[in-house]
């Protein structure tokens, strides 16, 4: 009897700090509810119940019994891409009972703990590397690359200083916001340099809560009210956030007349320019993020799968639904990609994505356009940010039904 306790303990601990790890990589309650079912069932624990709330976590291994709750924050905050990629191989492994309870729980811990494959200078030049992939998307002339390469490397120094002090993870992004935007209106005031739009959007991408925003909306349309509502209030808080750091920077310099951004050349630097530019993203999510070995390749396929069908999408649908189709294509590639002996989770290759689609950069834009004395155009960039966060989340909602119909067709064929 005393062993069947110890062993119904670990379990509990094991469920639940792969509950909050799974968390805080990112993932959805409902598929983190799925995830633990399998868990516990592969451990003899079928009845589980489960739930999976944005700041804890509440296990039962059957009915009637004991209840266990447990902080989902109680392993820190949001995980790299390498920690993620071996918290998937660790779940894999839980999924068919192939590793202890308690030695599960260990391994967890340590691989929160973990260090980054690369050191701090390398993630910083990854930082810049995705601020000028996420520019080159958006068509900028020679001079906006340039301050975005700059800005990149500011924010990424901002980013890591975040994270190495929680107590200021908070204001980064309204530092952030408030140092790039108060450098760009100086030079656009000044005439020293064409500083454009773009160059400060881009360096403020990653804190676009473009992936919290729509897992909100995904998690809403799995009914997971509390989860969904917290989700969709802390990722409008971030984007308070930044808008008060740009508001802040506007009063405190002065707006640029909105002539002032009239003469950048719209051609930017060409057609190859987006194409090029997802590929950065990639490599700077790569170098950022810390990827897990071999995912590189991986991760490039996937963002530019996710590119060409919103490019595609929009030539045939138009802006609104080109969101859609790349989310949709986006999340059909991540899948397939992950079940490849070689390939990344899934989330690994996934989030990034919503860096390259930028549905939240609209927001930035139209914000800023308020600020410029533009309000007519501000307020379509906002209302076209919207459709754009709906149309994405509408697409990674038929991805996943889509992707299981396609691996159901791939088993059959021998």
């Amino acid at each position: 009897m005393a062993g069947r306790i110890a062993s119904d303990q670990d379990l509990h601990e094991f469920l639940l700090y792969l509950g909050s790890a799974l968390t805080a990589a990112g993932e959805a309650v409902n598929r983190i509810q799925e995830h633990l079912l399998l868990v516990a069932t592969a451990y003899g624990a079928p009845q589980a119940r489960i739930s999976v709330f944005p700041t804890f976590l509440v296990v039962s291994l059957e009915p009637g019994l004991p209840v266990t709750q447990e902080p989902a924050r109680q392993l820190g905050g949001g995980l790299r891409l390498d920690q993620t990629a071996a918290l998937y191989r660790l779940l894999r492994s839980a999924e068919h009972g192939a590793i202890d309870p308690a030695d599960g729980a260990r391994q967890v811990l340590d691989l929160v703990a973990m260090p980054a494959r690369f050191g701090p200078v390398v993630r910083v030049l990854g930082h810049a590397v995705l601020t000028v992939g996420v520019c080159m998307i958006l068509l900028p002339t020679g001079e906006d690359l340039l301050l975005a390469g700059l800005f990149g490397i500011l924010v990424g120094v901002f980013k890591l200083t975040g994270r190495r002090w929680p107590s200021l993870q908070m204001l980064m992004p309204v530092i952030a916001a408030f140092t790039v935007a108060s450098i760009t209106f100086l030079l656009a005031r000044s005439g020293w340099v064409d500083a454009d739009l773009r160059a400060m959007v881009a360096p403020l991408a990653t804190f676009l809560p473009g992936a919290m925003l729509t897992m909100a909306v995904v998690e809403l349309s799995a009914y997971e009210m509390v989860t969904g509502a917290s989700r969709l209030v802390a990722g409008i808080m971030q984007l308070l956030l930044l808008t008060f750091g740009l508001i802040g920077a506007a009063q405190a310099v002065g707006v640029p007349p909105p002539e002032a951004g009239a003469a950048v050349a719209v051609a930017g630097i060409g057609w190859w320019g987006p194409w090029a530019g997802t590929l950065l993203v990639g490599l700077g999510n790569y170098l950022m993020l810390a990827g897990p070995p071999r995912s590189l390749g991986w991760l490039c396929l996937v963002l530019l799968a996710g590119w060409t069908g919103q490019y595609l999408g929009n030539l045939v649908f138009g802006g609104y639904l080109s969101g859609f189709v790349g989310a949709l294509v986006l999340t059909v590639v991540a899948y397939l990609v992950e079940r490849r002996p070689t390939g990344p989770p899934a989330l690994v290759s996934f989030l990034p994505g919503f860096w390259l689609l930028v549905p939240g950069a609209l927001t930035l834009i139209g914000m800023t356009e308020y600020l410029g004395q533009d309000p007519v155009r501000g307020g379509e960039d906002l209302t076209a940010a919207g459709a754009s966060m709906l149309a994405v989340a509408l697409g990674v909602l038929c991805g996943h039904p889509l992707y299981r119909g396609l691996a159901r067709g791939l088993r059959r064929i021998p």
